[in-house]
């Protein structure tokens, strides 16, 4: 068998045997209950195992796959084809205390697609805190919040061809098969390609095409409409320990490589959607420097920054995750990588996304702000809206702008704040209650223009009658309004209709 091959028969038989026992994100989670549920987040597995007992399938399946508990052979026997599993190097069989046991060599969980449809991910076993052990270097991780992240942040289709960039476990190619007719997904893991063929080949996505190679190189002369990547992005002081989170490129350079390199590889119209860190460092803004990787690109998009950590934050949280916590190394680690940090200037680094559009244009523009609250999920279907808001806005001059034909976004409320009693309101915002949930303090000539703009007449005649109801001079108001308006334009409080 080569190393990207699985038999075809037997990923059909397995995905059958654990779609009938309900091995799926709800049955999981309608057996293990709450409490197991919370103490597994808690690495905490006693509930867990508790709650799996005895020689039921759904049971067996979950001790096994998921919790990476042996399980009796002879159970194992009653369910699954043992002998072509461990052919398939997903299982072997061993002597355990009390007789022949069945032992998972990989993690494989259940995966909710899009519409419900079952899929699969498989990765290599969690290594847990307290273990004594620590990742391969090789390491293939799992699905998780970073995954589901960039899950619900992916485009609408349908597309053409789609490319899923440093594949790993394969989960976001398993998101790509219901958008692109033709599936493209790539590492350069060796053991991630492998096994993300056995996740693609579980979720019966056995024609997508798996590639070995370094970012862009294993399609350097294809183009895609859509192209997404997780990249090893984690910013370290060394060369890759780990290649599902860290390159041999230095600080954030990764993510600038991906950037930039990706009108290249779109169609035009094509997207290409990643998650980064990235740099903030002494004298160097990080807007700036997140949209200087796109300047020049001919995309427009949007960066958003959704949490930014301080160095030690930083260097912690990737600490417990290779479970070097109580190690002796820990402190050694600990001390470079904030000596790196301090000789690069480094005072923190930000997390979040780029959603890039290969508009071939001179005059595109890409959005870059923070968003820190809670937004709508998926962000998917509604992100075009707004690039094509920030484009617009972007394009608008202020005599285009006058002569436009405005509505009120769908969705967006007015509140105001006065005195009891006042004649005027203290303060008037716009709200959006669907979508990125933003809140904007505006002038009563917005508020005044958010209340009659339905599309069917310009902008200018509208401030020249809300003028005149306020006893201004319209000319005044023509002048300063456009600004404004621009702005809750590009931010999806209004949008233009011709």
């Amino acid at each position: 068998m080569s190393e990207t091959e699985f038999p075809r028969g037997l990923a059909d038989r397995l995905r059958g045997i654990l779609i009938d026992a309900d091995y799926t994100v709800s049955g999981v989670r309608d057996r293990l209950g709450d409490a197991a549920a919370r103490a597994l987040a808690r690495e905490e597995l006693v509930p867990a195992m508790r709650a799996t007992g005895g020689d039921e399938r759904l049971g067996l399946l979950l001790r096994l796959w998921w919790l990476q508990s042996p399980i009796p052979e002879r159970a194992a026997r009653t369910i699954l084809p043992v002998e072509e599993l461990a052919e398939a190097g997903l299982v072997t069989v061993e002597e355990g205390e009390r007789g022949r046991v069945v032992r998972a060599l990989v993690h494989l969980g259940p995966w909710e697609l899009e519409e419900g449809r079952p899929g699969f991910v498989v990765s290599d076993p969690k290594v847990r805190p307290g273990s004594g052990a620590v990742p391969r270097p090789d390491h293939v991780v799992g699905a998780g919040n970073a995954s589901a992240t960039l899950s619900r942040l992916i485009v609408d289709g349908p597309f053409d061809r789609a490319l899923d960039l440093g594949t790993g476990c394969g989960v976001q190619a398993l998101h790509l098969g219901s958008r692109a007719r033709e599936v493209t997904a790539t590492d350069l893991n060796p053991r991630a390609v492998r096994l993300a063929g056995i996740s693609l080949a579980l979720s019966g996505m056995s024609d997508a095409r798996l590639l070995e190679g370094s970012l862009y190189e294993p399609v350097t002369d294809e183009r895609f409409d859509l192209i997404v990547s997780n990249p090893p992005f984690v910013i370290t002081p060394e060369a890759s320990r780990y290649t599902y989170r860290e390159s041999d490129l230095p600080g954030d350079a990764v993510c600038a490589e991906l950037v930039r390199g990706a009108p290249a590889h779109l169609t035009d119209g094509g997207w290409c959607q990643i998650l980064a860190n990235w740099v903030h460092a002494d004298g160097d803004d990080w807007e700036d420097r997140v949209g200087g990787w796109v300047a020049g690109t001919g995309c427009s998009g949007w960066v958003v920054q959704r949490d930014v950590q301080d160095p030690a934050e930083y260097v912690e949280l990737w600490l417990r995750d290779s479970c070097e916590h109580g190690t002796a190394e820990y402190t050694r680690r600990y001390d470079a990588w904030l000596d790196y940090f301090e000789r690069e200037g480094i005072k923190g680094i930000g997390f979040g996304w780029i959603s890039l559009r290969n508009d071939a244009a001179q005059d595109a523009t890409v959005r870059v702000e923070e968003l820190r609250h809670e937004i709508e999920q998926p962000v998917g279907p509604y992100l075009p809206e707004v690039v094509n808001g920030a484009m617009t806005a972007h394009r608008l001059t202020d005599a285009a702008l006058l002569s436009a034909h405005v509505s009120l976004a769908p969705g967006v409320v007015e509140e105001r704040v006065s005195r009891p009693g006042a004649p005027d309101p203290e303060k008037i915002v716009l709200r959006q209650r669907d979508g990125l949930h933003r809140v904007a303090r505006v002038g009563t000539v917005e508020a005044a223009l958010a209340s009659v703009c339905d599309g069917t007449m310009p902008v200018g005649p509208l401030l020249d009658a809300i003028a005149e109801l306020m006893g201004e001079d319209s000319a005044t108001i023509r002048e300063r309004t456009p600004d404004a308006l621009r702005t809750l334009i590009s931010e999806g409080f209004f949008q233009v209709s011709r």
